[in-house]
């Protein structure tokens, strides 16, 4: 089995975009590409691209151009550990309610970000958390700061922040409604394969609708989390973004929150996406995989990852992927490739030079 053949796979349009970003922050495509072992064949004529290597893209802008933030809508450059601090204040909050409140607080002193989410009540037991401004700008400085960003970067802004509330709470939050200011752009007609209900464009805001129920959920993340999850970010948020709705890609998103030996069991992510474990386990069979499948394809694809973390030794990476020797991981890795891990590394597949 090659690296690339089980991988998730994103929009193509997502890859395009964030390099024309990066080429418009001074980075040269072809380098960055190269330095993350893509070739223009694999984007030529394609409609879906990796989200691995899509996430290695990612990792590499953000260090070349030194904005934690790169392809989010913030307003400036924020700088290297901002998200982690982010991640450490709002860990100890109680709900999610609570953490995007003090996530918003942190916007308004952290360098860098002009937005912050604001919780709006709606009707009908639904709320909004909405893209709004500082407290600091001046007159008409928001207004202008959202007519002078893409639709495609506030849609991301949206997702990021989404995915990081599911991330706290350990498990999915059911996502009511997209609101977006702007006209349905052309490419979101493909690209919406959005988790939520609905979405609704030209609106007064660009915001999430959950239900008010959700935003009470507890956090289950601590400290000791953050920093297993800051050291490969954005791989747990990215790998998310615009996933489909099967529920194959569904199941390997809940997965994905833990590749470790401590991954729900079948009946628990049935719970989670509201229905029986009979009826997981069919429509999976005819989506042609099977739960334990897309565990060993999870476990499969966080070593890929994992091993382009120069920080982490393979003996880390055993323990995070819950093996209980290193010479468990070894086997498995080379039963699933055909080389070792260190043959991997070596092979310039994983992504050494971010960390140059």
């Amino acid at each position: 089995m090659s690296v690339t053949e089980e991988d998730i796979r994103i929009p193509i349009a997502y890859l395009e975009r964030l390099l024309e970003e990066a080429a418009r922050h001074g980075c040269d495509r072809q380098e960055l590409l190269s330095a993350v072992g893509i070739e223009e064949r694999e984007l030529e004529g394609a409609a879906a691209f990796s989200a691995l290597k899509y996430g290695r893209l990612y990792q590499r802008v953000m260090w070349q151009v030194q904005d934690e933030w790169f392809g989010m809508l913030s307003g400036g450059r924020v700088r290297s550990g901002s998200f982690r601090l982010l991640c450490l204040t709002v860990v100890n909050c109680a709900t999610v309610r609570q953490a995007i409140q003090l996530s918003a607080e942190f916007m308004e002193i952290c360098r860098g970000f002009k937005v912050k989410p604001v919780l709006e009540d709606q009707q009908g037991g639904r709320e909004r958390v909405a893209i709004r401004g500082i407290s600091s700008l001046g007159e008409g400085e928001f207004e202008r700061l959202i007519a002078d960003t893409s639709p495609g970067v506030i849609r991301t802004t949206l997702a990021v922040w989404h995915r990081f509330y599911c991330w706290l709470v350990g498990r999915e939050i059911p996502l009511a409604r997209l609101h977006f200011s702007f006209p349905c752009p052309e490419e979101f007609r493909t690209l919406a394969q959005s988790e939520a209900g609905e979405l609704l464009f030209e609106q007064p805001s660009n915001a999430l609708e959950y239900d008010s129920r959700y935003l009470d959920y507890p956090i289950v993340q601590n400290p000791q989390t953050v920093e297993g999850f800051i050291r490969t970010a954005p791989y747990h948020l990215v790998i998310s973004d615009g996933s489909a709705n099967s529920i194959k890609t569904k199941v390997k998103t809940i997965l994905n929150r833990d590749v470790s030996e401590s991954m729900p069991a079948a009946e628990v992510v049935a719970e989670r996406l509201n229905m029986s474990v009979t009826t997981l386990r069919r429509r999976l069979q005819q989506e042609g995989t099977s739960y334990q499948k897309l565990k060993d394809e999870c476990r499969m694809e966080a070593a890929f990852h994992y091993l382009s973390c120069p920080d982490l030794s393979n003996g880390q990476i055993a323990e995070m992927l819950g093996f209980d020797e290193s010479s468990a991981f070894f086997r498995a890795f080379k039963k699933w490739t055909g080389i070792t891990p260190g043959e991997y590394r070596k092979s310039g597949l994983s992504v050494t030079a971010a960390a140059d």
